[in-house]
């Protein structure tokens, strides 16, 4: 690496940074039913290409449908069930665990639902920008909705 590449400052403040778990910034755009709460953004660490922080929703909760415009989105599921309903009608359905994680393509209309009725959902979200998109949708989900079983296009056996 060339010295001009390095910061003026060594990287002592510009290189990696560490957001304690009580620093979080809750003034991110919300969706009914869900507290979401930034760690990474380009507002608080210059991310460019990257948000991530936290997703909590309650025991029984639901957010509304939203979608998150062109930004691809992974959420990682730490404590709790989520039931993930998504479609122009929120017509397919999927559940996820701890340890499992989820991905929401851009634009999919969708909705997170903790599945559990005594436990809240608790995640870790990582979108594909250093802004938070939401766009909440007005949607009249057809019931009951379809479970969708992934399968791995890779790996099929």
């Amino acid at each position: 690496m060339s010295g001009e590449d390095v910061p003026a400052d060594g990287w002592e403040s510009t290189g990696v940074r560490v957001v304690p778990a009580d620093s979080l910034d809750t003034s991110t755009p919300q969706t009914p039913g869900m507290n979401r709460a930034a760690a990474i953004d380009f507002a608080r660490v210059g991310a460019r290409r990257l948000w991530a922080g936290t997703v909590h929703i309650h025991a029984g909760a639901g957010t509304g449908a939203h979608h998150h415009g062109p930004l691809e989105s992974v959420i990682y599921v730490i404590r709790g069930r989520a039931r993930m309903r998504w479609g122009e009608k929120l017509e397919f359905t999927a559940e996820a665990g701890p340890g499992d994680f989820i991905y929401v393509p851009p634009f999919v209309p969708h909705q997170e639902i903790n599945a559990s009725s005594d436990e809240t959902l608790e995640c870790v979200l990582v979108r594909s920008d250093g802004e938070a998109v939401v766009v909440n949708l007005d949607i009249d989900p057809v019931e009951p909705p379809r479970e969708v079983r992934w399968i791995d296009p890779i790996h099929r056996d």
